[in-house]
């Protein structure tokens, strides 16, 4: 009688978790996007913030102009 590879079937089992994990991200991911683009229901926020500085000017004086000094 042969002897079983359990090598070969831990391995089947390792190749198998790692294609369900490798969709399941890709379903995510797909869903994520599908959330993106459709349109704003009501004031319903967006986890999409702009953090790019130059697009955001403050009216605030910067702290470097405030360095003046006084005599």
């Amino acid at each position: 009688m042969a002897k079983p590879n359990y090598s070969f079937e831990k391995r089947q089992k390792e190749i198998a978790k790692k294609k369900k994990k490798e969709e399941k991200r890709l379903s995510k991911l797909a869903k994520n996007t599908e959330e993106d683009q459709a349109p704003l229901v009501d004031g319903e926020a967006t986890a999409d913030v702009d953090t790019d500085t130059s697009t955001n000017i403050s009216t605030e004086p910067s702290a470097d102009a405030n360095t003046e000094t006084k005599d």
